[in-house]
């Protein structure tokens, strides 16, 4: 390579730097070139669903089971609570129906 190329490679890759990216090479079947792909565009975005993606292959990979009450604690974060909020449901008898 000529010396401004091997400049612009090393600049490419300084600037990947200061972003918090860098560049790697993977092997995988040519099938999945796409979906490789676009989850590095996606994980390198850095954004809560990169996390939570992030998170979900993570802990696929590592075979760890799914942790105990997420439901819970996503109520929990609901900007609903505390607001004593009472829910009220009308009672029907329903209808009569022949048979």
């Amino acid at each position: 390579m000529s010396s401004s190329q091997t400049r612009a490679i090393q600049n490419y890759r300084a600037r990947l730097s200061e972003r918090g990216l860098a560049r790697f090479e993977v092997l995988g079947r040519d099938a999945d070139r796409e979906l490789i792909r676009l989850l590095a565009r996606r994980l390198a975005e850095n954004s809560p669903e990169s996390a939570r993606i992030r998170a979900a292959v993570s802990d696929t990979i590592n075979g760890e089971p799914a942790k105990k009450g997420g439901i819970l604690a996503a109520l929990r974060r609901s900007p609903l609570v505390g607001a004593d909020i009472e829910f009220t449901r009308h009672h029907e008898e329903g209808r009569e129906i022949e048979l």
